[in-house]
């Protein structure tokens, strides 16, 4: 039985305050953010999908003892934002901001409720337990089990049609508040449902369910009104998973979908991932055959001779940045003692997606960045404020466990190298540090054509270090944005456990965002190894204080490792201060950011980076010896060529160069053999005219 649990709370005025200072007027237990926008405008009110507020001051209610995955760490009731139903009611006087589907926060609500509908569709339609559903970037999905495969691309019409039912009955979503002991109850037919709240939600604890149609289901929240606004449904896929995420969990199979709130939005969407579908790198990748991959060595890429020219050429364009740019490049070994992990606190954070293994009864791992190797180099030697900064650069491989289901072609793989490189300053020079590499992003990004977009991330739930550090990193990292001028959003908690960063976003041509670079600030990996540089009066030497307790973390041996571990902060030497170290990335993940150019680009490489610069084509066999001339010629200048022999006619060879993307067909008959000249023609067909070939690389 569900209970009435509003029952008994007060109704008292309320002040409501917008994100521009207006403030409305309002009833606790009774006005909802749906009411607030029906005062500014009802058309208004339909559209919004979710709601965010933060309370002055909240009521103990129903929430006691909830579980709050939204709540971060260390803020108090009033300084906390939730995430809110616009249905539901206030409970006092606080902050709130709406949102429509056109926000990023009203996307996911949108979806995450979409993915109820979905829900709710395949338990009506096929009688399945549902394991999980939540949004993506794209839309969303559902995990469901059955013990047997039953969706294939023949079923997409049918649960298209049986979720346009549903969402045609305007179902309401209503929160309920639920014990532990009352959700065993209600889902104690589904083992998975039960195996959550049985391991996620402490005895004496609640839960939250949300109802929809004849569908309740653990979640968190918050969703839409009604499905009313849901005018477009389909399904996009379908998959096998494993039930949470892990090799040898009962095998699911996983439905995706996505809606929206109109099927003019729909059909764009569509026509979108239509013309994806087109430049899909890994389609594009085997078409011109740059690389590819293989099961015998997962989410490994294999780079063919093309694809390892674009590759090189990526590498060497940064290399010559880094050469005006102060950097020096260092190469750092592959695998490490655990200790070392151990020490800057990757192993007890990040030790699920690493590669370890023991050699001669010692723990060893496999390196997923290089911060950590950098730190040894800095520490090798005793250092001084004239040195800094010092900026380290390595392209060392990389590996990381990124679970199988998640790996996508070269976009998520678990081998990879990143223009990975590391800023070792004094505290006064971070601003300038981080406005360097602000500059670099936009001057390679500017290369491509790429737009950008800038967050900074703060600090997260399981993190490093004291707060006050935090405080002064999180503050730096803001001034620097603010001087460099361009837009930047807010991401709170989603910073690194040592610190926070500015994370970049590039838009493909496509309109699509794609995580590429990133400026991260660390006080905590200069701590944990305790590196240290000799000070002068004009440095910002931060000395510990006597009477704090110097941090420790003991480490017993597990199954990699027959020795215990025990770490524990240095103090400063007197006259010396501690660097601060920013991790930085341009292009990120050089496997990622080819995959992302593919696409961008739709395999019409630009020339200085194609691996198809120029093509020569004998008119006949007759003139092959002096179109090899031409070849020899252009080889050595360094270009990117090669000289079609083969017995095709003429307009045949032309077309087929074009659709493999050659930059330059260059044709040599009789006149051309005579005047030393090529006949010029381009991929899009364009025709040029006859240039002399040593003319040639003025032109290119």
């Amino acid at each position: 039985m569900i209970k009435n649990t509003l029952l008994g709370f007060p109704h008292e005025p309320i002040k409501v305050t917008m994100p521009d200072g207006a403030e409305k007027e309002g009833v606790s237990f009774q006005t909802s953010p749906y009411d607030i926008a029906a005062k500014i405008s009802k058309q208004f009110a339909d559209k919004l999908v979710v709601a965010k507020v933060k309370y002055t001051k909240r009521v103990a209610t129903l929430d006691e003892g909830l579980l709050n995955p939204e709540a971060e760490e260390g803020k108090s009731e009033e300084d906390q934002w939730y995430f809110w139903d616009v249905n539901r009611v206030l409970e006092g006087d606080c902050q709130l901001v709406l949102y429509k589907f056109d926000d990023a926060e009203g996307k996911e609500t949108f979806w995450h409720s979409s993915a109820h509908v979905l829900g709710e569709t395949l338990e009506n339609e096929y009688g399945v337990h549902l394991c999980h559903g939540p949004p993506t970037d794209s839309g969303f999905f559902y995990d469901t089990y059955s013990g047997k495969d039953i969706f294939t691309e023949k079923n997409y019409k049918e649960i298209e049609k049986a979720a346009q039912k549903i969402v045609s009955e305007k179902q309401t979503f209503s929160r309920l508040v639920l014990t532990k002991e009352e959700a065993l109850e209600l889902f104690g037919l589904n083992p998975f449902k039960v195996q959550l709240i049985t391991s996620k939600i402490p005895d004496g604890g609640k839960v939250t369910a949300y109802r929809c149609g004849n569908l309740i289901d653990l979640c968190t929240g918050p969703h839409i009104p009604s499905t009313k606004i849901i005018k477009a449904f389909k399904i996009m896929k379908n998959s096998s998973a494993y039930w949470l995420g892990k090799a040898g969990n009962d095998s699911l199979q996983r439905v995706y979908g996505v809606t929206f709130p109109s099927k003019k939005e729909m059909d764009e969407y569509v026509h979108l991932i239509e013309e994806a579908a087109k430049r899909d790198h890994r389609t594009i990748g085997r078409a011109q055959d740059l690389f590819d991959m293989n099961p015998l060595s997962p989410g490994c890429g294999f780079m063919y001779p093309k694809g390892t020219q674009i590759y090189n050429q990526l590498t060497e364009l940064i290399r010559e940045q880094y050469r005006v740019r102060g950097y020096s490049e260092v190469i750092s070994p592959n695998i490490f003692n655990l200790k070392l992990w151990k020490t800057s606190g990757h192993y007890a954070n990040y030790k699920d997606n690493m590669f370890v293994t023991k050699i001669e009864n010692q723990g060893f791992g496999m390196k997923p960045m290089n911060c950590p190797a950098h730190c040894l180099m800095f520490a090798n030697v005793q250092r001084t404020y004239r040195e800094l900064p010092i900026r380290y650069a390595d392209f060392g491989v990389l590996h990381r466990n990124e679970l199988s289901g998640a790996l996508s072609g070269l976009t998520r793989v678990r081998r990879f190298c990143q223009d990975d490189a590391h800023h070792f300053c004094d505290p006064s020079q971070i601003l300038d540090e981080v406005m360097t590499v602000l500059d670099f992003l936009e001057h390679v990004y500017g290369l491509f054509g790429f737009e950008f977009e800038l967050e900074l991330s703060t600090r997260p739930e399981k993190r490093l270090g004291d707060e006050d550090l935090w405080d002064k990193a999180e503050a730096a990292l803001e001034a620097a944005l603010n001087k460099f001028g361009k837009p930047w959003k807010l991401n709170p908690g989603d910073g690194a456990f040592y610190g926070p960063k500015i994370d970049v976003k590039v838009y493909d041509a496509l309109k699509r965002a794609h995580q590429c670079g990133t400026v991260q600030l660390d006080f905590q990996l200069p701590i944990r190894f305790n590196l240290q540089f000799k000070t002068d009066a004009k440095c910002e030497a931060v000395q510990p204080d006597d009477k704090k307790v110097m941090n420790s973390q003991m480490f017993k041996a597990d199954e990699n490792d027959d020795e215990d571990f025990e770490w524990k902060e240095q103090p400063l030497k007197p006259g010396f201060a501690r660097p601060v170290i920013i991790h930085r990335a341009v292009l990120g993940s050089i496997e990622r950011f080819m995959a992302i150019l593919i696409e961008h680009l739709g395999g019409k490489w630009p020339f200085f980076l194609s691996p198809r610069q120029a093509i020569i084509c004998p008119i006949s066999e007759k003139f092959a010896g002096y179109c090899e001339s031409v070849y020899l010629y252009l080889h050595k200048q360094g270009y990117a060529v090669e000289l079609d022999t083969s017995n095709l006619t003429l307009n045949k060879k032309i077309r087929n160069h074009q659709l493999e993307q050659w930059n330059f067909i260059l044709v040599a008959g009789e006149d051309e053999a005579k005047t030393g000249m090529v006949d010029i023609r381009t991929r899009d067909n364009e025709r040029m005219g006859k240039m002399r070939i040593d003319q040639l690389h003025e032109h290119f």
